[in-house]
């Protein structure tokens, strides 16, 4: 019954499936320590077989995805994958005829699979898999967007509803709208790369100097901090229209960076950044208001890079017809191996729905390996184990500090969720700057997120609509509460919140105590990382980071540790 699901392309990745659960889930970043990895995830494969405790002969159906021109050329040649990784990731000087390449770039991924594309695609992973020591095994390719909107339906507890997907691009498409009813996906419509709203906001985050595929957040939290530009003087409303179920773009690719550039010259960053976001929020809300009403489906989910847009996403929510909302929370390309296993495993054994209690779907260390490396950086740090370490940390953060926090498995996707997290108090605007300069050495306008319990949700924000354990969705905070919480909200206060349920006991336990310390059962919750590398996997990396941040404290397991 096992199902091996296999990414190879931006943030790849591995994860097994059994009957209706993801038992195990991993990307490939997590090990190499390269944010965003590309290529054949081999590390993320052994992870997933190590955490059964299988061997690659237990594994007799795997499911890949994603054959157009370009993945299939990037197979062929793996130094193109690399040098576009490297150029993206802007870890080279800037090579001559820049724009050039990009529109090669565009030209290119908005080609669809072509004849040999899937023969060669099959025999890329065959030979790779055979060296890990698989055989007789079948490989499965399940299409881009149908991998995405596997991952929205199965996880999303419908029975039926709308799947909508939408990303820059993948198999020559950009968006696609579906009706999900008793486990079969039927596509309603698709838009092809030319039209892709996803692929105009990576060419925004490009053009104010970010990383494409990686920074559009900085976009859309720059935006808060423009002046509103009427939408009558929005000129990037312009080169977008919504027709029924499909989104239209006026523009090729290439002539629409070539607008967005000139346009930029004249136009300041954070109104740009304004622009960008107001014209990706009102055109996917209408698609989205367009969809219901067509259908007359309320239960809506949706997957795909655009889907990371809390902004966007909260005006859906919002929509008078929308009953129950679901996104999957590791929504990019990071979650289409997930997405290819999914709809295998349907395909197989007819697995309508899969369990997503929570997202720990990583390894775990026990407090013996956490204890040897400790002691090999003995001389730099000091520690003890303890039995309330819980409830110690909640004290420690309600009196104004942050601390590293480490424990079980690590959680999946780009948010953490109080397993591989750095914590801190939610009313504290000196530990968010401390943080902010000493730790995350992020850009000044890049908000942290709240984790809060439960229970304490309608108390603080005034539009909940259903209840988002996975930091999804934007919530507003209630004005009378913004100064208790000012540490995790926008300047236009809004939060993206992670809402506990019972999934993390010991986590939970942290924030009831801060709850009892304080009165609110909220904390900052960051990602245990650097500005710019993956979140932490390994004890290893944890105590590397420590060190070079000169963190006072962590917590990892049930060890307090703090510098010498």
């Amino acid at each position: 019954m096992y199902v091996l699901g296999i990414w190879d392309g931006h943030d790849c990745g591995a994860a097994i499936i059994e009957k209706d659960e993801i038992k195990v889930a991993v990307n490939e970043e997590r090990f190499t320590r390269r944010k965003l990895e590309v290529g054949f995830p081999e590390n993320s494969i052994k992870c997933c077989l190590e955490s059964l405790d299988l061997k690659p002969k237990d594994i007799s159906n795997i499911a890949i995805t994603t054959t157009d021109f370009a993945k299939t050329l990037t197979r062929v040649v793996p130094s193109l994958k690399e040098s576009y990784y490297l150029f993206r990731r802007r870890k080279i000087n800037k090579p001559r005829f820049e724009h050039l390449r990009r529109n090669i770039k565009y030209r290119t991924t908005e080609l669809n699979e072509k004849p040999l594309c899937r023969r060669i695609t099959k025999w890329y992973f065959n030979k790779n898999l055979k060296k890990m020591g698989f055989k007789d095994f079948e490989l499965n390719v399940v299409e881009h967007h149908l991998a995405h909107a596997a991952t929205a339906a199965y996880c999303s507890g419908f029975d039926k509803g709308l799947v909508i997907t939408m990303d820059g691009v993948g198999d020559g498409l950009s968006t696609t709208v579906n009706v999900y009813n008793d486990g079969k996906i039927e596509r309603l419509s698709q838009d092809p790369a030319k039209d892709s709203i996803g692929l105009f906001f990576e060419q925004v985050t490009n053009l104010l100097g970010f990383r494409e595929l990686e920074d559009e957040g900085k976009v859309m939290a720059l935006s808060d901090f423009a002046y509103s530009v009427p939408d009558e003087e929005n000129k990037l409303l312009k080169l977008f229209t919504v027709d029924g179920l499909r989104i239209k773009s006026k523009l090729t690719t290439a002539s629409r960076y070539k607008f967005l550039n000139n346009l930029l010259w004249n136009t300041a960053r954070e109104e740009f950044a304004y622009m960008a976001q107001r014209t990706l929020e009102e055109k996917v809300v209408k698609l989205f208001e367009n969809a219901i009403e067509e259908t007359g489906l309320g239960d809506v989910c949706w997957a795909g890079g655009v889907a990371s847009n809390i902004k966007a996403n909260m005006g859906i929510k919002d929509l008078p017809k929308l009953k129950r909302w679901f996104v999957f929370p590791h929504m990019g390309d990071g979650g289409l191996a997930i997405g290819a296993a999914l709809y295998l495993n349907f395909q197989l054994n007819g697995i309508k729905k899969c369990k997503l209690d929570n997202l720990y779907l990583g390894p775990e260390y026990s407090d013996e390996e956490i204890e040897a490396n400790l002691k090999e950086n003995k001389s730099k740090l000091k520690f003890e184990k303890r039995n309330d370490i819980s409830k110690y940390v909640g004290d420690y953060i309600s009196k104004g500090n942050f601390i590293l926090w480490f424990q079980g498995r690590m959680e999946l996707g780009p948010r953490a969720l109080g397993n591989r997290s750095i914590l801190a108090p939610a009313y504290s605007m000196e530990i968010k700057d401390k943080l902010n300069l000493q730790i995350k050495k992020r850009n000044w306008f890049q908000p942290f997120c709240p984790s809060l319990l439960k229970e304490e949700t309608e108390k603080i924000f005034s539009d909940v609509k259903g209840y988002d354990k996975y930091m999804t969705m934007g919530y507003r905070t209630r004005p009378e509460f913004r100064d208790r919480v000012k540490a995790v909200i926008n300047v236009d206060g809004s939060a993206r919140p992670q809402m506990l349920f019972d999934e993390n006991p010991k986590f939970r336990v942290l924030i009831e105590q801060v709850k009892k310390n304080t009165g609110d059962g909220i904390l900052l919750n960051t990602s245990f990382n650097l500005h710019g590398y993956p979140i932490v996997n390994t004890p290893k990396d944890a105590i590397e980071v420590m060190l070079k941040t000169k963190a006072p404290r962590m917590a990892m397991g049930n060890f307090l540790i703090e510098l010498k």
